[in-house]
């Protein structure tokens, strides 16, 4: 599969998933991330996140949540915005993600 129909192509069933990703940047200090299926952790430097296009790793200092929409698969970080990469699979594939974890 060639990157042009990775974007067309989500894994998920959930019809409100936005399937376009798009990471955009502004001034290393915002992070806005669309095709976001799941949350899996986050703390102030890192943040794992599964898109729609593969798991998204973002590294920095003092990084917050200000954002997340899952069920339109929005999620906007802010703080000191360092780095960020690709992982190629499935991080956890078959668990569960960080709210499922928190509302047992």
């Amino acid at each position: 599969m060639n990157i042009y129909e990775k974007e067309s192509y989500t894994r998920s069933t959930n019809h409100n998933l936005v399937a376009h990703h798009q990471v955009t940047v502004k001034d290393r200090k915002l992070m806005e991330i669309t095709g976001v299926k799941k949350l899996h952790s986050f703390d102030s430097e890192t943040f794992i996140i599964d898109t729609t296009l593969g798991q998204l790793r973002i590294y920095g200092q003092n990084l917050e949540m200000n954002n997340i929409e899952l069920d339109k698969g929005e999620l906007t970080i802010s703080g000191f915005i360092q780095n960020h990469e690709y992982q190629d699979g499935d991080y956890n594939a078959n668990g569960k993600g960080i709210f499922s974890k928190l509302f047992k």
